[in-house]
């Protein structure tokens, strides 16, 4: 490791110089950065199945494919394994919980009876680990959400009993907030919709902002939980209508000011939200997004470095929209290592981000004067500067494994725990 330190150091050395051509503080970079959380998705870890003792069905468009050995079973198993993956991830990050995670003992608790305590061993765990969490109420794989729909049903029974699930839910939100010492931001989304087209567009819209409205109607210190609403284009079984459109919820969020969940998998596959982030921004106090990756559907892939990712970081840097925006990660690939899956996504989102800190302001000061050859000639060149370099040494700096050799420590894992359950 110290021959690999030397190398990492005498790289980095040569990067920095090469980034000060361009009047760029790579150290500077490296220190935003490290202030900047990603909040983890417990639900990679377990293939979405939740630890409740209620009856639960398949469906609300969600589909894990693949069987990886060595998936968590317990809450402790699923803490241990994220407390893996996070020691492999540069920065201080967040958990994302679902509320199905709860910790019911041998207790059947429905959705419409959680409570602040089933979920205290999380919130004891996410202060040990000096971590913010955040939370969403958990409208599928359950019997009255096995037709589809939930806050937009046309029964009034059924709606009723996913509101108060949802209303416990923001109250849950506001309790983690408060003992973690920040707001715990709270996503709705809701898997309503039809398979084909529908006669009926607007009734569903209209009892499903009528549902919100009842959600929503507590007021909650913004100290200690904020509210977000997501938005989706199609689902599974939800192909040809989903009530909660982009546009019914944009409205509401406007209307309402609450933050948008914008989805990087939840429109078209040729569709990149990184233009839509500083549009929306003009109108929403705050936004969320989901770091995903949709492959010709909305599939949840593992993040990768791709363009679509790089598209939205530099957006987020370079208009300073970071302070606005709440960044998550929702995907989930039972084919391969769970642990590695965190592993990869977090650091590739993290990579874009240092890849956008690490451009120079002299780009900006090209357009704004009109200087278009000098803002593409910059622009192409970034891309073959060595960024990797920095990143090696942020992730030295921070204590973490550089390069793949997080690898090698998911693999003891895999052999010495995960193969054992």
């Amino acid at each position: 490791m110290a021959k690999k330190s030397k190398l990492t150091a005498k790289s980095y050395a040569s990067a920095k110089a090469r980034y000060a051509e361009l009047g760029v503080d790579t150290e500077a970079a490296m220190a935003k950065l490290a202030t900047i959380p990603i909040s983890l998705h417990c639900w990679q870890g377990d293939d979405v199945g939740g630890f409740e003792n209620t009856i639960k069905v398949s469906g609300g468009g969600i589909a894990v494919t693949g069987n990886y050995p060595g998936k968590a079973n317990t809450p402790d198993e699923l803490r241990a394994d994220l407390d893996k993956a996070l020691s492999l991830i540069p920065g201080k990050h967040r958990l994302n919980l679902h509320a199905f995670y709860g910790e019911f003992g041998d207790k059947k608790v429905d959705r419409d009876e959680i409570e602040p305590a089933h979920f205290k061993n999380w919130t004891d765990w996410a202060k040990a680990n000096g971590m913010g969490m955040d939370f969403n109420p958990t409208c599928f794989a359950h019997p009255k959400a096995e037709d589809g729909f939930t806050l937009a049903h046309p029964k009034k029974a059924i709606r009723d009993f996913w509101i108060e699930h949802c209303k416990r839910a923001r109250d849950i939100s506001a309790v983690m907030g408060k003992a973690l010492g920040s707001p715990t931001v709270m996503n709705v989304w809701i898997p309503d919709g039809y398979k084909d087209t529908p006669y009926d567009r607007l009734s569903p819209r209209q009892r499903l902002s009528d549902s919100l409205d009842k959600v929503f109607a507590k007021k909650q210190n913004r100290k200690h939980m904020l509210d977000a609403i997501e938005c989706k284009l199609f689902g599974i079984g939800s192909e040809s209508y989903v009530v909660g459109s982009h546009e019914f919820y944009m409205g509401y969020a406007i209307k309402n000011q609450k933050l948008l969940c914008l989805d990087a998998g939840h429109f078209h596959p040729t569709e990149s939200i990184a233009d839509k982030l500083g549009t929306v921004l003009m109108y929403v106090p705050e936004i969320l997004l989901h770091v995903s990756r949709g492959v010709r559907w909305d599939s949840d892939h593992v993040v990768t470095l791709d363009d679509a990712l790089q598209s939205i970081s530099a957006e987020l840097v370079r208009n300073k929209l970071l302070s606005k925006t709440h960044i998550g990660l929702d995907f989930f690939d039972a084919s391969i290592n769970r642990i590695s899956a965190w592993t990869i996504g977090t650091r590739n989102t993290l990579k874009s981000l240092l890849i956008a800190l690490l451009e120079p302001a002299t780009l900006k000061e090209a357009e704004k004067a009109g200087d278009l050859t000098t803002r593409l000639a910059l622009m192409e060149e970034l891309k073959g500067m060595p960024w990797g370099a920095v990143w090696d040494q942020y992730c030295e700096t921070q204590n973490v494994p550089v390069g793949t050799d997080w690898l090698d420590e998911t693999r003891k894992y895999e052999s010495e725990v995960l193969s054992k359950r």
